[in-house]
């Protein structure tokens, strides 16, 4: 680029920062999914029974993980995934009362957003999974401490 041409006029500036936007979004995209894969189904078993929106958290985990749904969908829900299982968000998920409130409300916000992705079959494997688990812990109920 000359000296005397206003660094407004360079035709590619666009296109340059398009670029590295989308690399920064699909490295964030790449990180959630990394940590929803390390550590959702430990979060799972964690809050199973005490957070009414689980099969919601399932539904959207078999949709991200789905080879059908798309990119957008799956950063969509990958990132809401990740923020339910971090512990460190806006609300600390220890706080009784009010720790799932904010995780709910940006996967619920993310579900609908995405929701026509969300499948029958990502629903039912939701289900199924919430009855598995249920029948593993009421094993362990029966078999005591």
């Amino acid at each position: 680029m000359a000296d005397d041409q206003p660094q407004g006029d360079d035709p590619n500036r666009s296109e340059r920062g398009t670029s590295a936007r989308n690399m920064l979004a699909r490295a964030k995209s790449e990180r959630d999914a990394a940590t929803v894969r390390g550590g959702f189904w430990r979060k799972v078993r964690r809050t199973f029974g005490k957070v009414p929106f689980l099969d919601d958290a399932l539904a959207a985990y078999y949709c991200a993980i789905d080879s059908q749904t798309p990119r957008y969908v799956k950063a969509v829900l990958f990132g809401a995934l990740a923020y339910f299982i971090v512990p460190t968000d806006m609300i600390p998920d220890f706080i009784a009362g009010l720790g799932y409130g904010d995780d709910a409300t940006v996967l619920l916000t993310a579900i609908a957003t995405v929701r026509k992705h969300i499948s029958g079959a990502h629903r039912d494997a939701a289900q199924a999974k919430l009855a598995e688990l249920r029948d593993q812990d009421g094993d362990s109920e029966a078999a005591g401490p």
